[in-house]
């Protein structure tokens, strides 16, 4: 799908299922590669997403969204019977309906397949990254563990910190600092953007992983906080450093 058709699609989705406000616009990178890493909030966060971001994005998709035989499956686990609370025969009925708009819908987006617990199949996944960076493309992360219980204030699960190992290898590449930019979205139709936290080579890999992670996650729930008129700084929660 080229940048002239996205923008179309995601133009009609936006009057047609989102419509919501973009706050800190000008925190966005004019171009890639970037890395844009946001909370899922179920469906309405890819939604929000896609609509909002004035960006060309390139998304990490679980690979059996994007698998027409197991599709059908995992939308019926994570969705049809998670989220709206339908019971089988009709949740699977509903699964088995819906992908045949989803599957060939996101492969058009370009989403990359992404092969959770698969170190193998997980090297695909970054090389079809990398070729998108390279093209100064942006990547889109929703890092959330949905295997995990979601926190009662703001509907986040812990992340985890797969995805910063783009930076090592974007750096190893090029020796240039990837940027991670943090976003979080709210139901009442609100995202909002943050300070991008750079890819910093003089650490450990694993510790800075392990940093990259928890300040993105930390910023996005004090932002998801923000935009639910709660007062993070009551929870200790700080602005990330720039």
């Amino acid at each position: 799908m080229n940048d002239r058709l996205y923008h179309l699609l995601v133009g009609l989705l936006d009057i047609f299922a989102w419509g919501g406000e973009l706050i800190g616009e000008e925190n966005l990178p004019k171009k890639g590669p970037a890395v844009l890493v946001a909370n899922h909030l179920n469906a309405l966060g890819p939604i929000a997403c896609f609509c909002s971001i004035p960006l060309r994005l390139y998304s990490w998709t679980i690979s059996d969204m994007l698998d027409p035989q197991k599709a059908a499956a995992y939308l019926n686990m994570d969705f049809t019977e998670r989220q709206l609370g339908l019971k089988p025969p009709w949740s699977l009925w509903l699964s088995r309906l819906l992908v045949r708009i989803t599957v060939p819908l996101l492969r058009s987006l370009g989403c990359i397949p992404v092969y959770r617990g698969d170190y193998g199949r997980m090297q695909e996944t970054f090389r079809l990254s990398l070729q998108r960076l390279r093209e100064e493309k942006c990547l889109l992360i929703f890092p959330e563990d949905n295997l995990l219980p979601a926190e009662p204030q703001t509907g986040m699960r812990m992340f985890w910190h797969t995805f910063v190992r783009l930076g090592e290898l974007w750096y190893k590449e090029t020796g240039q600092a990837l940027g991670f930019y943090p976003i979080a979205i709210h139901p009442t139709g609100k995202i909002q953007v943050g300070n991008p936290v750079f890819f910093n080579p003089l650490n450990r890999a694993a510790w800075e992983r392990k940093r990259i992670t928890e300040i993105l996650e930390m910023e996005i729930r004090r932002m998801y906080l923000e935009l639910a008129g709660e007062s993070p700084e009551m929870l200790g929660l700080k602005p990330a450093p720039r």
